[in-house]
């Protein structure tokens, strides 16, 4: 539960762990549901051309206020995101954000703008477009720690389908945050969908699944099993600060690695001075595990995928953890695969433990899942049944009518 308190008011590392303790996750029944959707917007006079900052905000500002009230912000590289409202069920959750993506698309067609739903640019060299002073620090922060190369390909060529779903009585707090991780490596390599990243093909279906691994691993990697609450405030004590935010509200970057309780403990001085609840506060927000506690569970490892497949992606993730019986069958059938998420990444649904549970999930999902979304996950579990996720498709498509034209494409569609 939240609790007020003095922004300014200095920290020790029992109050700084209490805070974050306390703000982790809320206790809640199971149902309600929300998505956030990142595209790349593509010029499409020129798919092999960045979009510059000027015309993003034009863009931005076109869009105006979207049927569903979808929120829209946008990435470092230029993408952007559509954060729909938390709905009563997932299938309320797909049907608003189909309404203001597709009313986006209109908009930004007659701009000469497209959105693309890949999971990473698989055309253009990664770039930062937005100037917020906070993108900045973060960029500089990845490249004086030795991570630059990840850090850019996270920032401004990944994009991502996140669900947010409630995180449950108090009392099933670890078991199903540990589910919701454990599904990870198998719905990474069904909603694959970022083979190629800029201008080359990887070798890896999730391609941005790699770029987040490449990260310091108490930033990105997922969490320790345990009391939930306990191990988030245990994460943010240890992961690296990346920026300050000084008096002046200028935000300079940090360029060592330096634990947040280092930090507090007054064993590192950052800024000149000892950090305080705000900090504390800016500092929760660079953290990106797997499945992160923001009072709800934020599910953060799928790839965006073209408007065909993400409902699909979307109402498999959340069958597969709201649904009793469905999170039982895909826990017994996702335990030989937990912790597999660089085997995932890398090889899909062609690892074998991988593609058999996968395989399993999904006809779990398609016996399970929301009527009117039945279709849709029988179309995906299609696709998996075949050996294929996502990106498969797109390489496919890139060999025939080589990468621009496959990234105009997906920018159109």
């Amino acid at each position: 539960m939240a609790t007020l308190v003095d922004l300014a008011a200095p920290l020790s590392i029992e109050s700084a762990r209490q805070h974050v303790h306390d703000e982790a996750l809320t206790d809640s029944a199971v149902g309600p549901a929300g998505l956030e959707i990142e595209t790349h917007l593509v010029d499409l006079a020129d798919a092999s051309r960045h979009v510059e900052w000027s015309r993003v905000q034009s863009a931005v500002a076109a869009l105006g206020v979207l049927p569903a009230h979808s929120a829209v912000t946008v990435e470092p590289g230029g993408q952007i995101e559509l954060s729909g409202p938390p709905m009563p069920s997932v299938a309320a959750a797909i049907n608003a954000m189909r309404h203001d993506s597709q009313r986006a698309r209109l908009i930004l067609a007659d701009l000469g703008l497209g959105l693309a739903h890949l999971g990473t640019d698989p055309l253009r060299a990664p770039r930062r477009i937005n100037p917020r002073p906070r993108y900045h620090a973060m960029e500089q922060h990845f490249v004086a720690t030795a991570r630059g190369d990840a850090g850019r390909q996270m920032m401004a060529s990944s994009a991502a389908l996140q669900v947010n779903l409630q995180a449950g009585p108090a009392d099933r707090w670890a078991d199903r945050f540990a589910l919701a991780q454990q599904l990870g490596p198998v719905l990474i390599a069904a909603s694959a969908c970022s083979p190629w990243l800029s201008g080359s093909d990887t070798g890896w279906k999730s391609a941005r699944q790699r770029a987040w691994a490449g990260l310091d691993p108490y930033t990105s990697g997922p969490l320790p099993a345990g009391d939930v609450p306990t191990q988030w405030a245990e994460r943010a004590m240890r992961a690296p600060v990346m920026f300050t935010v000084g008096a002046d509200g200028a935000i300079r970057p940090v360029g060592r690695t330096v634990a947040f309780g280092d930090w507090v403990a007054g064993r590192i001085r950052l800024a000149d001075r000892r950090p305080t609840f705000a900090d504390l506060g800016h500092h929760v927000t660079t953290l990106f595990p797997p499945v992160r506690p923001r009072g709800y569970l934020e599910i953060r490892y799928l790839d965006v995928t073209a408007p065909r497949w993400w409902p699909a992606v979307a109402a498999l993730t959340t069958t597969l953890l709201d649904d009793p019986l469905a999170a039982d069958l895909a826990a017994e059938a996702t335990r030989p695969t937990s912790g597999l998420w660089t085997e995932a990444a890398r090889d899909g649904l062609a690892d074998p433990r991988i593609g058999r549970a996968a395989r399993r999930c999904l006809a779990i999902a398609a016996d399970r899942a929301p009527a009117n979304l039945s279709t849709a996950v029988a179309d995906l579990a299609e696709l998996v049944h075949s050996g294929r996720c996502p990106g498969d498709l797109l390489v496919e498509r890139i060999a025939e009518v080589g990468p621009v034209a496959a990234y105009a494409e997906a920018a159109h569609a």
